[in-house]
């Protein structure tokens, strides 16, 4: 069977090659963006030119090879990041830093150790919702605790948790501060591949239900076709950019199962595969 393999070509300007992005519909906006390091030997560009939109409700994962730039884009995104040249915008506002309406999950869940998972998924509540009761931020974070499987954890400290505990409390923190957009780099590299399958799993129930739009980096491109609604895939740097976009058109919600079992599966893999050999 042949498989049709659907991509996206990224234009220059809204309307070009005639893609018209609905603009109300865009949740993220990344126009032109650049980012540049100074270096004894002059500037080096990490990422040039790299132009990029995401819809509201979308979930997107971006791979490349190490050292493309992907984690420089995405903390850009966050506002941790100085951004060199272009723009980024949030339903067509420019971004000036962090701020609430972007919750980051990191490979490590940077987790205060001294505190329980109650009070590390608190630290985001509390400051995003300051005229809710106690009660009720109390409610919100034990809510998303429950999610991702921690409901006999909420006063265990985080040093006393596993790897892969720690970072379920990474995933409840940042789904708790309800954010607009939902940011992952790498959230389940460091972990092994029973757990990381888990958490996968979890990850894409809550956002099931959520629908928050979701960018994550990943250098596994089963997790990367399992997950998304396109991949993302990255040119090598420096002045890396995007070099392609594959639509992954499986029905939602999706199971492991039916993803592999499905006719396009290996089709979709070996497009990614030959773009990050190529």
């Amino acid at each position: 069977m042949n498989t049709k393999i659907t991509t996206t070509r990224i234009p220059h300007l809204d309307g070009e090659n005639g893609i018209i992005y609905p603009s109300a519909n865009v949740m993220l906006d990344l126009n032109q963006l650049k980012k540049v390091y100074p270096t004894p030997k002059g500037e080096y560009v990490v990422l040039e030119d790299l132009n990029l939109k995401i819809m509201k409700e979308e979930f997107v994962t971006i791979i490349g090879h190490s050292g493309c730039g992907k984690t420089t884009m995405l903390s850009m995104i966050a506002g941790l990041n100085e951004i060199t040249g272009g723009s980024i915008s949030v339903l067509g506002n420019r971004i000036k830093g962090p701020g609430p309406d972007r919750g980051v999950i990191f490979q490590s869940p940077s987790l205060m150790p001294w505190m329980t998972a109650l009070q590390n998924v608190l630290l985001g509540v509390n400051q995003v919702f300051p005229d809710a009761s106690k009660a009720q931020r109390h409610d919100i974070a034990k809510y998303y605790l429950q999610k991702v499987g921690l409901e006999d954890a909420f006063y265990k400290k985080a040093s006393d948790l596993s790897q892969g505990m720690q970072q379920r409390v990474g995933i409840a923190r940042a789904f708790a501060i309800k954010p607009k957009v939902l940011l992952l780099d790498e959230p389940f590299g460091m972990l092994d591949s029973l757990t990381r399958g888990e958490l996968q799993d979890i990850l894409i129930e809550i956002w099931n239900k959520e629908k928050i739009t979701a960018v994550m980096i990943t250098h596994d491109v089963d997790e990367a076709i399992f997950l998304a609604d396109r991949v993302v895939m990255m040119t090598s740097g420096p002045k890396a950019k995007i070099g392609d976009i594959l639509n992954i058109e499986f029905e939602r919600p999706r199971t492991r199962k039916s993803v592999l079992e499905h006719n396009d599966y290996y089709a979709y893999r070996k497009h990614l595969i030959d773009f990050l050999e190529h």
